[in-house]
């Protein structure tokens, strides 16, 4: 696993509980892009909490939006009102704000 991956990864484990942050916030802090966290969690994320990671319109993966909504309901993570279909977190509520803390890349959190 390379570094970007490593960090990717750090940064998904450490969302806490009810609460999410999206590809792009995720991608500035580990200095990559939207696309490549998609592609880290698809590949590698199984052991992390990946239904705390939404798009920019607070939605979970398509493909596991049912389990994502589970483990909403349980969290008690702030959702918007939708059709059954369509599970959406209420970023306003529910975005992680970790602005104190500066971006993990290249602070030594990994070892």
């Amino acid at each position: 696993m390379n570094d970007v991956a490593e960090t990717v990864l750090a940064i998904v484990s450490a969302i806490p509980s009810g609460r999410v942050l999206t590809y792009g916030d995720i991608a500035e802090r580990a200095g990559t892009g939207p696309r490549a966290v998609g592609q880290i969690l698809r590949s590698g994320g199984h052991d992390v909490p990946w239904w705390r990671v939404v798009n920019a319109s607070g939605r979970p993966v398509k493909s596991a939006a049912r389990e994502a909504l589970a483990q909403f309901l349980e969290e008690a993570t702030p959702l918007l009102r939708g059709q059954d279909t369509d599970v959406r977190v209420d970023l306003a509520g529910a975005t992680w704000r970790a602005s104190a803390s500066p971006p993990i890349v290249g602070s030594g959190l990994l070892g």
